[in-house]
């Protein structure tokens, strides 16, 4: 019977791998990749030798009945994207879907996922937390931080470095300058870089540097009554 697995990678630090991960790199047929050249890297460090495929956001829709069909082929089949958990944020969604309704077995492994160590080291409250993800870009966008700013609970995004400061701009002039947020840099990497402060602070510090890495924004949630 065909089966799927759902397996995280490593979202910079290729430590984070986990062993469970690697067994079933060694053992399923194909691994759909969002990008075989950044995954080869992955393989490559820990000796895999296996057929990937490319699965990413501008094929998945046209040849999603092909990928359902290598899967059906298969006795198995890993989907992995370029980082963290195929589906939170990068493609993977579609395909799961479809491999229930065809009723294929699907199995996920946890693992590496970027918000969940933004959150932790950001210091603000995690009890209750709201995951958003990446801002749309023009339409609802100022509809969608709108509805963030009211929020009670602690919430999450995530930006590009090309964007954070006309995001964090935004943000402070919905939910006031003063909100507190943890801006978290390179995550697990070298440079690792978490900036705990105001919104406007924030701006400020970042207005005056050069901005590289994947980035995710916590913002302390509404206490207004």
């Amino acid at each position: 019977m065909p089966k799927l697995y759902i397996v995280p990678t490593p979202i910079g630090n290729l430590e984070d791998i986990t062993l469970r991960a690697l067994r079933i790199f060694n053992e399923v047929e194909l691994i759909l990749c969002e990008d075989t050249r950044v995954s080869a890297k992955l393989l490559s460090h820990y000796n895999i030798n296996k057929q990937t495929l490319s699965y990413h956001q501008f094929n998945e829709h046209k040849q999603l009945a092909h990928f359902i069909q290598l899967i059906r082929q298969s006795s198995s089949v890993a989907l992995i994207s370029d980082a963290g958990t195929p589906g939170i944020s990068d493609p993977g969604f579609l395909l799961i879907r479809e491999c229930v309704k065809e009723n294929i077995e699907i199995e996920c492994l946890p693992g590496a996922t970027a918000f969940v160590p933004a959150l932790i080291n950001s210091a603000l409250p995690s009890d209750s937390f709201y995951f958003y993800g990446f801002l749309p870009h023009k339409k609802g966008r100022q509809s969608a931080i709108n509805y963030l700013s009211t929020l009670k609970e602690t919430f999450i995004l995530y930006e590009s470095p090309f964007r954070l400061l006309k995001t964090l701009e935004q943000l402070a002039e919905y939910c006031g300058s003063e909100r507190k947020v943890c801006v978290s840099r390179e995550l697990t990497k070298i440079y690792e870089e978490n900036v705990r402060t105001s919104l406007a602070e924030a701006i400020e510090y970042f207005s005056k540097k050069t901005i590289k890495g994947e980035i995710v924004i916590v913002v302390e949630g509404c206490n207004k009554k």
